[in-house]
This record gives C-alpha cells, structure tokens and sequence, in this order.
C-alpha cells in the first residue's frame, strides 16, 4: 500500500474506514453474531434443534433382540405348518432360496407354542408372552417386516445403520446430529445391553462420518456406568474442577486463534464428562424406585440375571432425563437348536420387563411421547434345522424374507397390526414393510423427513434411509 501523507492519514478515522472498507459496520456486526452462533453450536453440539414438522415423539428406546426372535413362537401364528409337519416345504414356495445352514427342501416345522386372541384389538400372540398379552391394547405389530441380509453381522448392521458394512452412521447419532437433545448432563445417545456379545458389534452405535459427539456410549450394567467415570484414588472433585478450567482457559485462548469449531467441542466434551461424574452414578440409583416399580419390571439391581430388565428401568429413568435415544440391546435369541426351549427362555427373560416399561411409560405420562420399537435383524424359517454333524434338531435358520416387529408410544396408533404372510409364514403377501421404511417412520415420528437428513462426506450426500425410495408406514401412524 502506497505511502499516504501525514495529512491524510491524519483525516482517516475509523468512521471513514467503516465507511470506504465495502464492508460496513452491519456486515461486520451480523458476521460476528453468525460467528458466536456457530461456535455456540459447537460447543454445545447436542443442544435441542428445530425439527421439520411437528414430532409426535420426542425420544426413541429401542429393544433390539439380536439373534432373530423366531415370529412362528411369538406373533405370526401359522396352523398350517402343524398341519404339515414332518413334510418337505412344497418347492414352487422355496424356488431360487438360499439359506445358511439347512436345505431348501427342509422338512416343515410346526409352531412350538399355542396363541390366543388378547385385548380388544384382538390381537393373536403366543401363550410363552403372558405379559404382553396384557398391553396388546397399547402397541401396533407389523408382521409383513423384510430386509435383505441374512447373515447376523450384516443384517444388525443394516437394522441400525441403514448398511450392512461397518463405518456408517447409527439411528441414534442421525437423531443427536440432526435434532439433538434435551439431556444436558448426560450423552444424547446411550447404548445398554444385556444377553452376551453382539454379532454387529460397536460399529452399530457408531457415529461413523458424523462428528465423534453423536456415538452411542455403552453404560454399564453394574459398577461405575461409565468406564473411567469415576477420579483416580486422591484426586477429588476440586482437583479435577481446577485441572478443568485450566484446560478450557487454554483450549479458550488457541480457539481464538484459529476459530476452529473442533476445539470449542471438545471443551464442551469436557464439561459434560464432567458433569456426568455426578449424574450418572444417580441414574444408576435404583434406591429411589419403590419396589411395586421394581416388582413391575422384574428389576434386581446388582442381579446379572435381571440385567435386561435392569436396562429396561434404566431405559425409563434415561427417557425422564431427556436422553435422545436409548438403545437396550439383549442377545441370544439365535436358535438354530431348540428353538422351543429358546424362545421360552428368552421371553422368561424379556417378557415382564417389555410390558413393565409400556406400564410405568404410561402410568407417568412418558409414553404419550415416547416411541417404543421392538424387534430383530431378521425372522426365522418355517422348515426345520437338524444336523447330526452340528448337534442341533428342531431348531430354525436365518429367513429375512418376513418376520414382525411392534411399536408404542408417541406417533403410533394402538391396537392395529399391520401386514400378513402367507400360510407357511414364508413370504409377506398383505403391505410389505422394508426395514428402511421403519427406519423412516422412527425419523418422521421425531418430526424429521428422513429424505431431509443427510451429511455431506466425500462429494456425497449421505442419509440414515439410503437412496432408494422409501416411506414411512402411514398405517402405523397416528
């Protein structure tokens, strides 16, 4: 720049710089506003965020039964196949299948257990469900369910990430990025489970591509919830409060330096660990329950026996305290042997505790807004698995051409069921439901167009729903 005269520097105030700049004081004022805003967006990336229509729910616990829960057990009752027991499936139904463990031409299996008629919805479930049959009144099946993986790893992933390969985004951390959370001293997004391993894997609350703050984080049954939750043996609570604000004062200073959004996250990150050091050993506190509540649930704090319903009044006592979504997995619903004694297991395990967090989310008024899903990555076959070699009879393979799931809560009309099945149970023949129309209708009943939700990554623009062409189930929708 040119040497200007003394004069003329002189005459040069700041109010002709504001003037001559092209810039103007407004500009420049509005900029630092949009600049504030987005930095408080980052430091708090999980603050509430406007939705694209009204929403029904304003939360998500979803009871996810990996393994695949056998539908010809629990909701799809099929006489015929007792009528046809022992008898090859007849081929022109099983033209063209594959399956993971057992021939095509499989012998046909009867259904282990007798249904009955429940509610005024008359809704037909199995006899080994004596507790749901008392909520059938408040909940919706969808019995037409397909996806198209068949293997457990793959078809879990798809269930919660919208693919069967790991390293996308989860359910859950779509709702904390898109909408975030009314939670303010705990995760947007908590994982719990029950039952042993999961075949997916921590890839299925993953945050994938979106900003690390939306993944899910495990909560352990006992202990401290958290791993490292609690300070280290002679460090308190004021020593750790003032390790804290020296960091933040020097994360502070080099944010104002370079403005990176990263830096102002991860203090927020930070102060809500913090935080959580105090909250969550409460949450865990069951002592503040009454024991009708415990006795609803079938809740024994501390018992591993009792681990899914422990999670199931965990899951209640997060949606009161504005967790975003709750995700209560529970395993060992595979049963490639014995699938009577399994099923009877499982539902020993899970049936009181289901209808215990319908009962107590309705009792407080939680389920008018809360949104209930339950269901697993596929169904199981109507023929029969038995292998000399593998030492299993009666039992069923992997089927992801039908199998049912059902809904509850905020968003969800009560009392219906949706779809139907063939005689066999082998095919939907009456509104087939894809696994990413349900992911779809979870999206609208939070208020969100799932065509709407997307991220930006590598050129492209990616969604939770995929992009093929999907919608919710308006059936379902109140």
């Amino acid at each position: 720049m040119p040497n200007l005269p003394s004069d003329v520097q002189r005459s040069k105030t700041r109010r002709h710089f504001f003037q001559n700049c092209g810039v103007g004081v407004g500009k420049i004022a509005l900029a630092s506003l949009l600049s504030q805003q987005a930095f408080a967006d980052a430091s708090n990336p999980t603050a509430p965020k406007p939705t694209h229509f009204p929403a029904k729910a304003k939360r998500v616990i979803y009871l996810f039964m990996a393994g695949a829960p056998s539908q010809l057990e629990l909701f799809d009752h099929k006489p015929k196949l007792t009528e046809l027991e022992g008898k090859p499936i007849p081929p022109e139904v099983i033209k063209g299948q594959r399956y993971a463990f057992i021939q095509p031409d499989a012998a046909v299996l009867g259904p282990r257990f007798k249904f009955s008629k429940h509610g005024e919805c008359g809704a037909e479930i199995s006899d080994v469900l004596p507790h749901l049959s008392s909520i059938v009144d408040d909940i919706a099946f969808v019995r037409s369910v397909h996806t198209d993986l068949f293997n457990h790893s793959p078809a879990q992933l798809f269930v919660n990430t919208g693919s069967g390969i790991p390293g996308r985004p989860s359910m859950g951390s779509w709702l904390s990025y898109g909408i975030g959370s009314e939670a303010n001293d705990l995760p947007s997004f908590v994982v719990l489970n029950s039952g042993g391993s999961l075949s997916g894997g921590a890839a299925m609350w993953s945050s994938g591509f979106l900003p690390g703050t939306h993944q899910g984080v495990p909560f352990r049954g006992q202990g401290d919830p958290i791993l490292n939750v609690s300070n280290p043996k002679g460090f308190d609570t004021q020593a750790q409060r003032d390790s804290l604000d020296l960091i933040r004062k020097m994360n502070e200073q080099r944010l104002d330096v370079v403005g990176d959004p990263e830096i102002a996250t991860r203090i927020n990150a930070y102060e809500m660990a913090f935080r959580m050091q105090s909250r969550a050993p409460e949450l865990m506190e069951f002592s503040q329950e009454s024991q009708e509540t415990l006795d609803l649930y079938g809740a024994k704090p501390g018992d591993g026996k009792a681990a899914f319903a422990n999670n199931c009044l965990l899951a209640r006592r997060m949606a009161e305290r504005g967790v975003r979504f709750i995700q209560v997995y529970h395993s060992g619903w595979d049963h490639h042997s014995n699938v009577e004694g399994g099923v009877r297991q499982q539902a020993k395990l899970t049936d009181q505790a289901v209808a215990g967090l319908i009962h107590d989310l309705k009792r407080t008024g939680l389920l008018d807004d809360t949104l209930v899903v339950w269901g697993g990555e596929f169904g199981r076959t109507p023929m029969v698995e038995a292998s000399v070699a593998l030492g299993r009879t009666k039992g069923r393979d992997h089927h992801p051409q039908a199998y049912t799931m059902w809904f509850a809560g905020g968003g969800i009309r009560s009392g219906v069921s949706i779809g139907a099945t063939d005689e066999l149970g082998f095919n939907v023949v009456e509104h087939p439901v894809h696994v990413t129309d349900i992911q779809a209708t979870i999206l609208h009943c939070l208020g969100i167009d799932h065509r709407q939700l997307a991220f930006r990554f590598r050129g492209l623009n990616f969604r939770l729903t995929g992009v093929e062409e999907h919608h919710p189930v308006e059936e379902l929708l109140a």
